[in-house]
């Protein structure tokens, strides 16, 4: 009997394949082969990832909680479980071709796996797209946000300034994108947006907003310049990290702006070196001004100990000639 939670999964399958019984084969094996465990977790909305370790120890995080243990999978069902993901996915993972990167059907979850030989034993990382919106508000109620920077940030989107959110790996940076937008939205709704990502991660509640997705030779540069002719008013990057980071530049500078993106680094000064080498990459002019004119507002979010906080907010003012004019929020 296919569980509640792992029916959204399959209903690409039955949607497309006519055979009754091809698609109770499926879901069976799917089913058995994820376990009860992973299946209640990927229906939980308070979860952000669920990770498999080549020891067999499953780690899960909650939103607002540290990852923590939480069961185990044999080596040889998480390589059935891969296997028949790619089967789904029309690709395939082997010892071969030992990576997987994919999105779970019907959740939009990101998935990462690895086989051996790149790692002792099969390994995967599913990062559950986001359920629960949560708010400016709620960051402030939460600790992560405090007063002063929420009042700040909620200018810089009624302004329509373009926001660079960075931060490192599992720092929450889509997250408080997706609570950024809804700010927008909520300063503007009668604007178009359009999202470019890779994977379908970000949320806009906009009546009037299209997302763009990357593929196999369509990437995010590509797809930027063809949203210059989608008459956006607001264009938001899921991550830059690459050439596109020069189209959007341009985009930003060019009559569209209020834009958001983020950018994996550890600082927010960091966060425009960050950009001013992917711009390099498309680029070879120096762009430093362009970059200083084009980002308003950078957002420093970090992952410690204690949880997920914002760490730093700068106004960005110019560039001297040798280094970002910074001005960091006084909280």
């Amino acid at each position: 009997m296919l569980p509640e939670s792992l029916a959204p999964l399959l209903e690409p399958i039955r949607s497309s394949d006519p055979s009754t019984e091809r698609r109770a084969r499926v879901e069976g094996k799917l089913a058995h082969e994820m376990g009860p465990a992973l299946c209640r977790w990927l229906a939980d909305p308070s979860v952000i990832e669920v990770m498999l370790n080549p020891d067999g120890r499953l780690w899960v995080e909650r939103l607002g909680s540290p990852m923590v243990p939480e069961g185990m999978m044999e080596p040889a069902q998480a390589e059935r479980f891969m296997t028949t993901l790619a089967a789904m996915r029309r690709t395939e993972i082997s010892r071969t071709q030992p990576i997987l990167e994919t999105e779970l059907p019907g959740t939009g979850a990101r998935f990462e796996g690895l086989l051996p030989p790149l790692v002792a034993s099969p390994v995967f990382s599913i990062r559950c797209k986001a359920v629960s919106l949560f708010r400016l508000e709620d960051y402030v109620a939460h600790g992560i946000l405090t007063e002063v920077q929420r009042a700040r940030l909620v200018r810089a989107c009624d302004a329509r300034e373009n926001i660079l959110i960075a931060g490192g790996t599992g720092s929450g940076k889509t997250t408080f994108g997706n609570a950024l937008i809804a700010d927008m939205v909520r300063a503007s709704p009668d604007h178009r947006y359009l999202v470019l990502e890779d994977l379908p991660e970000l949320q806009c509640a906009a009546e009037n907003a299209v997302s763009l997705r990357t593929s196999e030779g369509i990437d995010l540069t590509r797809l930027l310049r063809c949203s210059m002719r989608l008459r956006p008013d607001r264009i938001i990057i899921g991550e830059v990290r690459g050439p596109e980071a020069l189209a959007l530049i341009k985009s930003w500078n060019t009559g569209h702006p209020g834009g958001l993106a983020t950018v994996h680094a550890n600082s927010a000064r960091a966060a425009l070196a960050r950009i001013e080498q992917l711009v390099a990459e498309g680029s070879e002019s120096p762009m430093q001004q362009v970059i200083a004119e084009a980002v308003n507002l950078v957002v420093f979010l970090e992952k410690t100990p204690a949880g997920r906080r914002v760490q730093e907010i700068a106004e960005v003012k110019g560039w001297t000639g040798t280094d970002y004019d910074l001005i960091p929020l006084q909280q």
